[in-house]
């Protein structure tokens, strides 16, 4: 017979959105109950974030041990235990995994349930043997890697973010299809750890990024010797473990390239089945569950927040919209979310970041724009440290308003985070040029960037002749 538990709120979903609706809930007095049937920490912190960033970590100490020549630094060839490797993104899963864990959040008092939810009525969900009806719930399940529907795929071994971090040994040849950020973080940091890597992108290579920018990410991601093929569509694979082969078409016709794994890293499909969301009464499309500016979706007791309602599929952006939900499902403000300052960062070598509207869709909006540059190279501590390729650009309006930008260069992520709060608040570009950066910084550029906003106005020959004029009395 089904237990009954009667909440405040309840979470089906313990990923990055799930766990902060949950945790700020329950600290706030609500009867908090989540639901999850697999690992607590979701996508991010088990397939996704974590261990992608720790094996991009170990590439880049791989790739030091031969670009120390410049700094005095005899190369040599690092020699990487790929199970060393593996153990390495493990340990580091499981030094966060304790924040996310079953046990923390039932010591804060929330209820969780490890088995699949599925609701059964505009008020109810079913997990295990338990039935909860609560006052509002929220849909945190995320979403999984894509598989699109290639010619032999089913009957050829492939990896996936979900698989790929499982292995321990390093591919002799990778053959990675997509050439979106994952595809690219995951290409170099198994180039730089001993393998060859092929990417195969059907249109372009980090194509949703400033084409100006991504063209120095793209470079330098050659230079470490990954082979990208843009404009290749794949049309067959075939093969068995350890021997594939992937024939794509291009404008010179068909071609097949063999290599001894395949990464598919095509996009991601929001997590819909099995939640029964027609009971509910809640609408949906294969792009996710239908939400309104409050995350409300068409059942106005249930909200769904990150990947699963669409949209920029980031971390941030679910822990953004967990606190949306806490303010609408708690305390009834009609919050809103806004999407318009959400930035995002690639983490190759250089790392890409951008904020705001780029400047092909500012002048598609705004018509007239301003567009300033400011290249690291001419910053002293890229110059100290020889890692000068890179440049930030920002957008304005005609009044300074900062309209967007992007990044390239190490620490982009990092770098971007001022251009964040500018864009998110409304400032004009004079709050970043009137700003004090620590010298030798990297941030530097920014402010110098911004200043340059103000080059023409005083250097031109008006305020030569005030100068002029007013050194006349003295």
């Amino acid at each position: 017979m089904s237990k009954l538990i009667e909440a405040d709120i309840c979470v089906i979903g313990g990923g990055s959105g799930g766990l902060g609706v949950a945790a700020g809930a329950v600290q706030m007095g609500a009867r908090t109950v989540l639901i999850e049937k697999g690992k607590m920490g979701g996508d991010c912190l088990n397939y996704g974030c974590v261990p992608s960033k720790a094996l991009i970590a170990a590439g880049k100490h791989a790739h030091a041990m031969g670009t120390g020549v410049p700094f005095g630094v005899k190369a040599q060839a690092a020699d990487v235990d790929f199970q060393a490797v593996h153990d390495h993104i493990h340990g580091v899963i499981a030094g966060i995994a304790p924040i996310d864990s079953v046990e923390r959040f039932e010591g804060l008092g929330v209820t969780v349930i490890q088995a699949p939810g599925r609701f059964v009525s505009e008020t109810t969900v079913e997990a295990g043997d338990q039935i909860i009806k609560a006052r509002r719930f929220v849909v945190a399940t995320g979403s999984s890697p894509a598989v699109p529907p290639i010619p032999g795929l089913d009957t050829v071994p492939f990896l996936t973010n979900e698989t790929i971090f499982d292995l321990t040994e390093a591919p002799s040849h990778l053959i990675v299809v997509g050439g979106g950020p994952i595809g690219m973080e995951m290409a170099q940091a198994y180039r730089r750890l001993g393998a060859d890597v092929t990417v195969l992108e059907g249109m372009k290579a980090l194509g949703k990024d400033d084409p100006e920018l991504t063209a120095l990410v793209l470079d330098a991601v050659r230079e470490d010797g990954v082979t990208i093929r843009e404009g290749a569509k794949v049309t067959k694979v075939a093969g068995k473990a350890g021997a594939v082969s992937v024939t794509i078409e291009t404008d010179a016709g068909s071609e097949t390239i063999t290599g001894s794994h395949l990464l598919l890293a095509v996009g991601r499909r929001p997590n819909l089945d099995g939640l029964n969301l027609e009971d509910a009464g809640i609408e949906y499309t294969r792009s996710g569950i239908t939400v309104d500016a409050r995350l409300r979706t068409t059942n106005k007791k249930v909200f769904a927040i990150g990947d699963i309602a669409g949209g920029l599929q980031f971390t941030h952006v679910a822990g953004y919209h967990a606190g949306i939900v806490i303010r609408n499902a708690l305390f009834r403000i009609p919050a809103k979310a806004d999407h318009s300052s959400i930035p995002w960062a690639t983490y190759t070598d250089p790392e890409l970041a951008h904020v705001g509207e780029t400047e092909e869709q500012a002048r598609a909006r705004y018509g007239k724009v301003e567009v300033l540059r400011w290249p690291l190279a001419e910053n002293d501590r890229a110059q100290a440290e020889r890692r000068t390729r890179g440049i930030v650009k920002v957008i304005t309006d005609s009044h300074g308003r900062v309209l967007g930008a992007s990044i390239v260069g190490p620490h982009a992520g990092d770098l971007l985070q001022p251009w964040v709060l500018a864009k998110s608040q409304g400032l004009k570009i004079s709050a970043m040029a009137s700003m004090v950066a620590p010298y030798p910084t990297l941030g530097e550029i920014s402010k110098r960037a911004a200043g340059s906003y103000y080059t023409p106005t005083l250097f031109s020959w008006k305020t030569r002749l005030a100068v002029k004029l007013l050194g006349k009395f003295g």
